[in-house]
C-alpha cells in the first residue's frame, strides 16, 4: 500500500485491513473518510490529507469561545513546565475540570456553564493539547508525565487562589486525576472520574479484545516519529475515526466544536504531544503507579465513577471494583446510558450526578 493510497482510505481503514477478522458478519459503520465527515461534519473542513501541518494551531476565536462557553474568562497561566490556557467562571467551590484525548477543555461546553451558577469553574487544555503550549520530546516522554500534567494543575489552581479543591477527569484527564490525588492528596476534596480504570491495571489486563477496540493505545506508543508521520498524513481522518469509535450517540459533537478539535489536533505540536503522552503512559506512568502501589499510596478523597454503558471500559472491567483497589475513602458510582464520550453524549446525566456527589 503506498502513501496515496493509505491516505485515500484513511488509517484506521487501513489498520483494519491489515487485521485478520475477528468475528461473524456484522453491519457496520461506514468509517470511510466520506462516511466519517457525513457522521461528524464541521464548520471548517480542516487540512487534506498530506498537506502540510503547521507547528501550532491557529488562534482560537474568541466569538467561538463566546458562543460555546458564554462568560468564561480566558488566560494563559505559566506552571513548572508549560504554559496552561485556562477559562473560568463562577464564584462557589473550586471545580477543576480536565479534558481527555484527543480533545480540549470544550468536552465540557455543555455541563461547565450550568456547573458555573455553583461552583468556580476551572477549564484547562492539558499541557500539549488545545490551546497549552507544546513541550518538546523528553527522556521516557517524561514532560507528557501524569506526574507532570498533574503538577500544571496544582500549580494553576494556586495561580487562582484555589489550594484545594474538587476535580472531575474524563478520560486522560481521569489519569491526571489520578496521579493528582495521589502526589498531592490535601489539594483534593473529592475526585470523580469518566470513564477510566487505572492505567497500570488496564494495561496489566490487555487482552485482544481491549488492543482490537482501543488500538491507538499500542500505535501512539510507538517510538517516534512512526506514529506521528502517519498520523499527520491524514489527521482529520484519524481524529474523526476515533471520536466515531468511541461515542456512541450521534449528533453529540456539533460542527462548530468539531471544528475547534479539528483546529487544535492537525498540527505537529500536538500530533507529538498526543504520541508523547502515551508513551509516558506505558512507560515512567507505569513506573510511577507501580511504586505508588509498593509504597501503599492511596486515593484519599472520596471517589465517583462514572462509565458508558455503551463503551468498553465498563464491558471489560469492573469500575467500582478497580478503583477500591487504589483508594482508602468511599468509591461510588455508575454507568451512563452513553459511550465514551460521556460529558458530550449525556451531559445532563453528567450533570445530575455531579450536583449529587460534589454537592453532598
Amino acid at each position: 500500500m503506498n502513501r496515496r493510497t493509505f491516505s485515500s482510505v484513511g488509517l484506521g481503514a487501513s489498520l483494519g485491513a491489515m487485521l485478520p477478522s475477528l468475528g461473524g458478519a456484522q453491519q457496520k459503520p461506514d468509517y470511510s473518510p466520506a462516511g466519517l465527515e457525513r457522521e461528524l461534519p464541521s464548520t471548517n473542513p480542516g487540512p487534506k490529507g498530506c498537506s502540510d501541518l503547521p507547528e501550532l494551531p491557529a488562534p482560537p476565536s474568541r466569538v467561538v469561545s463566546e458562543r460555546l462557553l458564554p462568560g468564561f474568562q480566558a488566560r494563559q497561566i505559566q506552571t513548572s513546565g508549560a504554559t496552561i490556557n485556562v477559562l473560568t467562571k463562577g464564584t462557589g467551590k473550586p471545580l477543576l475540570l480536565i479534558h481527555g484525548h484527543p480533545e480540549t477543555h470544550l468536552t465540557w461546553h455543555k455541563v461547565a456553564p450550568a456547573l458555573a451558577d455553583q461552583y468556580t469553574v476551572v477549564l484547562p487544555d492539558l499541557r500539549g493539547y488545545g490551546d497549552s503550549s507544546k513541550p518538546a520530546y523528553s527522556d521516557r516522554s517524561r514532560n507528557y508525565s501524569f506526574r507532570a500534567m498533574a503538577q500544571d494543575q496544582v500549580d494553576v489552581m494556586r495561580e487562582l487562589g484555589h489550594t484545594r479543591f474538587m476535580v472531575a477527569g474524563h478520560d486522560r484527564g481521569g489519569r491526571v486525576a489520578h496521579r493528582l490525588c495521589l502526589d498531592h492528596p490535601d489539594a483534593v476534596e473529592k475526585v470523580a472520574l469518566l470513564d477510566v480504570a487505572p492505567t497500570l491495571t488496564m494495561y496489566n489486563d490487555t487482552n485482544k479484545e481491549f488492543a482490537t477496540k482501543y488500538v491507538w493505545w499500542f500505535l501512539q506508543i510507538q517510538p517516534a516519529p512512526m506514529p506521528e508521520h502517519l498520523i499527520g498524513l491524514d489527521p482529520v481522518y484519524y481524529l474523526r475515526d476515533h471520536l466515531a469509535v468511541q461515542g456512541k450517540t450521534p449528533g453529540a459533537i456539533s460542527p462548530e466544536v468539531m471544528a475547534e478539535y479539528i483546529r487544535c489536533y492537525c498540527c505537529l505540536g500536538t500530533i507529538r504531544a498526543m504520541c508523547e503522552d502515551y508513551r509516558a503512559a506505558a512507560g515512567i506512568d507505569l513506573d510511577d503507579d507501580r511504586e505508588s502501589d509498593s509504597s501503599n499510596t492511596f486515593i484519599q478523597a472520596p471517589l465517583h465513577a462514572l462509565w458508558g454503558g455503551k463503551g468498553t471500559v465498563g464491558h471489560l472491567w469492573n469500575v467500582l471494583e478497580t478503583w477500591r483497589a487504589k483508594s482508602n475513602n468511599t468509591v461510588t458510582g455508575k454507568p451512563l446510558p452513553c459511550g465514551h464520550l460521556i460529558p458530550e453524549e449525556d451531559p445532563d446525566g453528567v450533570l445530575a450526578e455531579f450536583r449529587t456527589f460534589f454537592g453532598a
